[in-house]
């Protein structure tokens, strides 16, 4: 206690009580390497086995250490190898009895949400691809806590097109399977280009086969935190002022997270992996990335000037988790999710913030198009179109980006639709009228850009 003062103490409980600092999420990351077999049901027990062994306690202790730190974990999840991989040794795997043995090892250990229901396909399918990808739509409509993603292209490999149209109709499935819940499914659901191995956020959460056997990865989160800050300073504090505030915020946020995530990797007799320190918003009002560009003078997010307040934002948290921890990883820098961020459902009710812009953004932000809302109807070529352009964006830029779109069958401009929890709410936004498919169904491989020869 005697390496802090008063106003140190006072400053965290401020940040913790008033401007919703937080674990955003503690994440187990566990290898199922050694649970493949040539039978599904013996594949499914191994998994099942494993995942109890592993993470019986998981929650239990979390709880403890958000108790006696005082600072919330508020999800607490899993991440799987991806069950593309373990399930391909088995005769005509049945996918969708693998998700649903996830399912009821993850209901019965208590986390919020498990992840690695994932396949790699940057640069094509093998049959065993093909058929996993069949069963994602009803894996993830008979499940509770599944989470799906997949990698559709890399800076090195170029862009699957063929797993582009599939993603396409992956989702639109997804969705009409659970339009009774403002088609849920597909928000539970994310494609990648250069996706990270130790990402702790869902949907996108898998552990890559050069992951250790089992690792704790925190993402800290606290927008709120940040914007507060920068409404403190003088309206007439520079940019370069600003980035150094943020910095420092990123700076003390870190800390703290990775404090929380090495006791509990120690209380659960784990490895600690790496923390994510992402920006990542709730519905909450004030806890919103969407306010830090307020604070910074935007009336809105989605004012011209957005993307370079984000691109700014980006950099200074990372340079700020940088300076307080080596174990900086997954994707780190600033969410930018509609339906999860008071303030971007704001900006797009009035139509400050619209999908082009959005794509904008992506090209700075931490990932990509995330958690956005549009109608139904939506012909699946647009929605390949929408995940190619944020594909290509990834891969020129040697950035991850992700696309995860939901069509809400039933719903059209104007409409909302409600998914509850974390996931919030989101108006339905407009897409682009004019068609894409004579494009997108050219198929094969975009290749890799030139700078991908750079050995």
């Amino acid at each position: 206690m005697s390496d802090f003062n008063q106003k140190q103490i006072l400053e965290t409980i401020k940040m913790i009580k008033i401007h919703h600092l937080d674990i955003r999420t503690t994440t187990l990351s566990l290898s199922l390497r050694d649970c493949a077999t040539g039978d599904t049901k013996k594949t499914a027990a191994k998994i099942y086995d494993k995942i109890i062994k592993y993470a019986k306690n998981f929650v239990s202790l979390a709880d403890e250490i958000e108790n006696e730190y005082s600072i919330p974990i508020v999800n607490k999840r899993i991440a799987l190898t991806p069950i593309s991989l373990i399930g391909e040794s088995c005769d005509n795997c049945d996918y969708v009895y693998l998700a649903k043995t996830i399912d009821r090892a993850a209901c019965e250990v208590g986390v919020d949400f498990v992840g690695g229901f994932s396949a790699l396909v940057d640069k094509g399918f093998t049959n065993g691809d093909l058929r996993f990808f069949e069963q994602i739509p009803e894996a993830l409509a008979v499940t509770q806590k599944l989470c799906s993603s997949v990698n559709l292209g890399t800076s090195k490999a170029g862009v699957n097109m063929d797993g582009v149209l599939k993603t396409a109709d992956v989702i639109k499935k997804t969705a009409l399977l659970t339009k009774d819940f403002d088609s849920i499914g597909a928000a539970k659901f994310v494609c990648f280009c250069n996706a990270v191995t130790d990402n702790p956020f869902m949907a996108g959460a898998f552990c890559g086969v050069n992951e250790a056997e089992c690792a704790l990865n925190i993402g800290v989160s606290g927008p709120g935190v940040v914007s507060s800050a920068i409404y403190d300073l003088p309206k007439e504090a520079d940019f370069g002022e600003v980035s150094n505030l943020i910095k420092k915020m990123a700076f003390k946020i870190t800390i703290a997270g990775e404090l929380i995530g090495r006791k509990l990797a120690k209380k659960i007799n784990i490895p600690f992996g790496v923390i994510d320190l992402s920006l990542a918003p709730t519905p909450l009002r004030g806890d919103s990335v969407a306010e830090i560009f307020k604070a910074m003078g935007l009336e809105q997010a989605g004012a011209h000037g957005t993307t370079m307040a984000l691109a700014m934002l980006n950099d200074a948290v990372k340079k700020g988790g940088i300076m307080a921890s080596s174990y900086v990883g997954g994707l780190s820098g600033a969410f930018i999710p509609v339906s999860e961020d008071a303030g971007m459902i704001e900006a797009a009710e009035i139509g400050s913030l619209t999908i082009d812009k959005l794509e904008a953004m992506t090209s700075v932000c931490s990932v990509g198009l995330d958690m956005i809302a549009i109608p139904g109807d939506t012909p699946n070529s647009t929605i390949a179109g929408m995940i190619a352009d944020e594909m290509a964006i990834g891969m020129i830029n040697k950035k991850t980006t992700a696309v995860r779109i939901v069509p809400v069958i039933g719903k059209e401009v104007g409409d909302k639709a409600e998914f509850g929890g974390l996931l919030g709410y989101a108006p339905i936004m407009k897409v682009n009228p004019y068609s894409s498919l004579d494009f997108v169904k050219r198929g094969g491989r975009v290749p890799a850009p030139i700078h991908s020869m750079n050995n």
